[in-house]
C-alpha cells in the first residue's frame, strides 16, 4: 500500500473567495470558502468575516470528483460522493488551476484512506423464493425512529471523538486525520441514506 503522508501542498489549510453559482434568478455570488485538510472537507461562508462561525455548508471529499468545466478556464464543480454538486467561478485560470489542484489533493488523500481500510463487500445473493411478510407501518416508522436516535448518539461521540483529537497534542498525526475524516464522511453518508429511506 502506497504511504499517505500529508504532503505540503495537503497539510496547509486553503481559503479565499470564490463565486458560487446559486441558481438562475441569483446567479453567481461571492463566498468565503475554507479547505480543511484536517477533516478532509471544503466548507463555505458568505464572507470572510463569518469564518469563525459554523459554516453555510460543508461538503466531505472523500470519494468527491472535481472537474475544471469547459465553458471557460475560471470554472469548476465539486462533485461529492452524497450527489451534492456545487458550481464555483475563480478569479482567473491560474487561481482555479490553484484550487482543483489543491481540492484533489486532499480529496485522494481520504479516499485512499477509505478504500484501504473498507474494501468492497462480496456480491450480495437473491433468493428468487425468499419470502416477504408485509410489515406494518408503524413498525416501520418505529424502526426509522430507533436508526435516528441511534445516529444521534453517534453524532455526539464523533463531535467527542474530534474535540480530543483537537485539544490533543497529536491532533495532526496522519492516522488520526483519516479516523476523523472518517468517522465524519461515515456518519453523513449514514444520515443521507436513511434520509433517502424514510422517503
Amino acid at each position: 500500500m502506497k504511504s499517505m503522508t500529508m504532503n505540503t501542498q495537503v497539510r496547509h489549510p486553503y481559503e479565499g473567495l470564490l463565486h458560487k453559482y446559486t441558481n438562475a434568478m441569483k446567479g453567481w455570488q461571492y463566498r468565503w470558502f475554507t479547505l480543511s485538510p484536517e477533516t478532509g472537507e471544503l466548507h463555505y461562508f458568505l464572507s470572510e468575516s463569518e469564518k469563525n462561525q459554523r459554516p453555510r455548508c460543508s461538503i466531505y471529499l472523500a470519494g468527491a470528483v472535481i472537474a475544471p468545466s469547459d465553458e471557460d478556464s475560471n470554472t469548476f464543480t465539486v462533485n461529492s460522493a452524497t450527489g451534492d454538486m456545487i458550481k464555483l467561478r475563480a478569479t482567473d485560470a491560474r487561481a482555479r488551476q490553484e484550487w482543483v489542484d489543491k481540492l484533489r489533493a486532499v480529496t485522494e488523500m481520504y479516499t485512499r484512506a477509505i478504500a484501504s481500510s473498507h474494501p468492497p463487500l462480496p456480491p450480495r445473493e437473491h433468493s428468487a423464493n425468499a419470502s416477504r411478510h408485509p410489515v406494518a407501518k408503524l413498525e416501520v416508522l418505529d424502526a426509522f425512529a430507533n436508526c435516528r436516535e441511534q445516529l444521534n448518539k453517534v453524532e455526539k461521540q464523533t463531535q467527542t471523538l474530534s474535540q480530543t483529537i483537537e485539544g490533543s497534542i497529536f491532533h495532526l498525526d496522519h492516522e488520526l486525520l483519516v479516523l476523523k475524516a472518517t468517522a465524519h464522511a461515515t456518519l453523513h453518508t449514514l444520515n443521507q441514506c436513511l434520509n433517502i429511506l424514510y422517503q
